[in-house]
């Protein structure tokens, strides 16, 4: 390769030093899609508005593919009769059908963010958050009726930011399960990105770099994700539930078990694409074309008769109207752009992204490259009316008039005959091939989605909730006391009762947002075995008391609420010996209390990044990937604890002391409270007293009894990084309250 890349005058060595061009453009290198001509060609014309340089843009682009260079390459459209322009749907209506790929603020910088969110609003099209998180700053229009919400909120293994408000705050709710070759860091999120706002909203610590694991730790089957989408059409009613899969062999079976999953859409994501910034395994080994993946899933979902209950998507290099208008005929209504939204915005794929080194303040968090940012919406708005425009043109010289008389007929494109090595003897007939639906199945022979999915959320129990405390959610009361209620009559809950909380929270969110109600507003007492996700998203100024058991998921994503859970009066059994809630309670919990009397399954508090949780005993994998808040264990935890732990603290009642073996120490540090400071001690009894107040817990009454005794046996963990950037937290405000006082001094002199 270092012989073959060598210039005139160029050594191998330095060939081989200076790369063939796999990851960035070289001259003498590997083809690139976006290369200096097709760069400033879309810059030139977005910029001045010139249709005539965007057609330039595309005929370059679409000469490159047909070298070819992507599997699309290799189709040409079949001759048909033409029909006028003025016949085809207007641009407005194609554009609607634009969305951006799911670009976090934290990869992205906050002037880039809202800038693509701005611009797909005011086109009706929709900008996709990325599993970072908003600021709530932005769900509201400005005065000059900007908005620069993202309408596509992700929901991530991650969760980061993933609270009621930021659910409540979406027209449509994107469950990543897997990902391509994406935009920003490709699952990590280096610590010198992360600084004070992003922190903020991903509710981490500045300057500690995030850790996005690969699977969701609430879904190990297609149930669990079908419960996941019931979870979200919970936090909020009004929104489209998305579930985003990677364009690969097989990858339609999984698509129909996701639309019977009760998915409204399905994106399937290419392996082109991403800003340089992920992984080079990801880059060039991960997935396959979307022309596959999309291909296969249009067809699986006719042929069960699936098609016309969910929308499909893709994404992955879509520059052109070309490109569209094959998606389409491969089955895809709605369209994802990343890299082309970024190159409009002034990126140059430098492929700096993950070193927060970006020249034209892009993908940077840089105060001083980010001040170099030079987009506008106008620039996004002209590409996307480009794109619009050259797919009119191209249904015209097709004789269709609408976009979705155009939705997977594949019998209008034909294969193109190469006498190329790379592609000589290529079948692509099981790509164009035409599926039938079923016989006798209602929307079994739509091609395109024609019906909304039936979510069974007309009945759940939220809905009573609701209508009972509908005046304190209207008019909330003014800060009550904080202290338990005495008990109401208890309200029967079954198994059968998912997600309760997550509807009765996104009435109070939608309202109030982040804030919610005052603390002690609501409380209720459930009696009996509570369903999968009880208390999910819960809001502040919520209290949810279980007198019984719980199953999977409980507090999942817990937003501000307070959960509490014990065995009904009477029980005979020790609650420290005795499981009382199912596995993955807490999973993303942003803020807010549990007080649990008795043992958790397995994964209790993973993901946790801001509530504080009490519990009498945990099974494996405990704490993991935490990345904030408070976690006190009175009992034994199984292995793995603190795997990932990145940030939040967790103290564990060793009796047996044999921590450390069922400690996963990579990551953190091991220590005993009796070495730590009187007020950490009084932080950790204190949350033990509010325990027992809450549950009425006797084996936390044990231990505040004999506090002298079992303080001995109490052991801290935190993050080593976590712990580094609390210490520099104190230097630095040490610095500062040192410049006040020396400022005052100067001041007092002065005077």
């Amino acid at each position: 390769a270092a012989h073959k890349t060598a210039r005139p005058g160029q050594s191998p060595a330095d060939a081989l030093l200076t790369g063939d061009g796999q990851y960035r453009y070289r001259q003498t290198g590997e083809a690139h899609a976006w290369n200096p001509e097709t760069v400033h060609l879309l810059q030139w014309a977005v910029r001045s508005g010139d249709y005539g340089r965007f057609k330039q843009f595309s005929e370059s682009s679409c000469r490159l593919n047909r070298t070819p260079h992507v599997l699309r390459g290799l189709f040409d459209f079949k001759q048909t009769a033409a029909i006028p322009l003025a016949e085809v749907e207007p641009a407005e209506e194609i554009m609607k059908r634009f969305t951006t790929g799911a670009m976090s603020f934290g990869s992205l910088s906050k002037e880039a963010h809202e800038t693509i969110a701005a611009a797909l609003n005011s086109i009706n099209g929709r900008s996709n958050s990325g599993e970072g998180g908003e600021e709530p700053s932005r769900f509201q229009k400005k005065p000059d009726g900007t908005w620069t919400r993202s309408a596509i909120k992700q929901v991530a293994s991650a969760r980061f930011g993933v609270t009621s408000e930021y659910l409540a705050n979406a027209a449509e709710l994107q469950i990543k399960i897997a990902q391509g070759a994406k935009p920003g860091e490709g699952g990590q999120l280096p610590g010198y990105k992360v600084d004070a706002a992003i922190a903020e909203v991903r509710h981490s610590t500045p300057g500690v770099t995030l850790i996005s694991p690969p699977p969701h730790h609430d879904i190990y089957s297609i149930e669990d994700l079908a419960e996941l989408i019931f979870d979200l059409k919970n936090a909020n009613p009004l929104a489209r539930i998305s579930v985003k899969l990677v364009s690969e062999a097989g990858v339609g079976t999984v698509a129909a078990g996701v639309a019977k999953a009760h998915a409204d859409n399905i994106l399937i994501s290419g392996y082109d694409g991403g800003t340089g910034a992920s992984p080079q395994s990801s880059i060039r080994h991960s997935g396959v074309p979307w022309e596959l993946g999309l291909s296969e899933t249009h067809q699986t979902l006719v042929r069960n008769g699936l098609r016309g209950r969910v929308r499909l998507q893709t994404d992955g290099q879509l520059k052109t109207g070309r490109d569209i208008v094959i998606a389409g005929m491969l089955g895809a209504e709605e369209f994802g752009f990343g890299t082309a939204v970024l190159i409009a915005l002034g990126c140059v794929m430098m492929r700096k992204c993950h070193e927060n080194t970006c020249p034209m303040g892009v993908a940077t968090q840089d105060p001083e490259l980010r001040a170099r940012f030079q987009g506008k919406p106008e620039h996004i708005v002209n590409l996307f009316r480009f794109l619009a425009e050259e797919t009119r043109e191209i249904l015209a010289s097709l004789g269709i008039r609408r976009f979705n008389d155009l939705i997977g007929q594949s019998s209008l494109l034909v294969s193109r005959t190469l006498d190329k090595p790379k592609v000589r003897g290529v079948d692509l007939r099981r790509i164009l091939y035409q599926a039938e639906g079923p016989e006798g199945v209602e929307g079994g022979k739509e091609r395109y989605c024609v019906q909304n999915q039936i979510h069974a959320v007309d009945d759940v129990l939220d809905r009573r909730l609701i209508e009972t405390y509908r005046k304190v959610i209207e008019r909330p009361p003014s800060a009550p006391a904080a202290v338990p209620p005495p008990a109401a009559a208890p309200v029967p809950i079954r198994n059968t009762d998912r997600a309760a909380g997550a509807m009765l929270s996104w009435e109070i969110s939608r309202r109030y947002g982040g804030a919610g109600l005052p603390d002690g507003s609501i409380t209720v007492d459930f009696a009996g075995s509570a369903g999968q996700s009880f208390g999910a998203f819960l809001a502040p100024g919520v209290t949810f008391r279980l007198h019984g058991d719980a199953n999977d998921y409980l507090g999942k994503g817990l937003s501000g609420g307070r959960i509490v859970v014990n065995p009904p009066a009477g029980s005979p059994f020790k609650t420290e010996e005795n499981i009382i809630a199912g596995n993955t309670l807490l999973y993303g919990a942003t803020s807010g209390e549990a007080y649990i009397a008795g043992v958790a399954g397995e994964r209790f508090c993973v993901r946790n990044s801001g509530a504080t949780a009490v519990v009498e005993g945990s099974g494996d994998h405990c704490a993991e990937y935490m990345t904030g808040g408070r976690l006190i264990v009175l009992g034994s935890v199984g292995r793995n604890f603190a795997a990932g732990m990145s940030g939040g603290i967790a103290w564990v009642l060793d009796l047996r002391d044999n921590l450390s073996y069922f400690l996963n120490a990579v990551m953190v540090d091991f220590t005993r409270l009796v070495d730590e400071s009187a007020d950490e001690e009084a932080f950790v009894k204190q949350q033990i007293e509010n325990h027992r107040r809450w549950t009425g817990s006797a084996w936390a009454g044990a231990i505040l009894s004999g506090w002298d005794g079992y303080r001995a046996k109490i052991h801290k963990i935190i993050p080593l990084e976590y712990k580094r950037a609390l210490e520099q937290q104190k230097v630095a405000a040490l610095d500062a309250k040192l410049k006040d006082i020396a400022a005052m001094e100067d001041l007092g002199a002065a005077g």
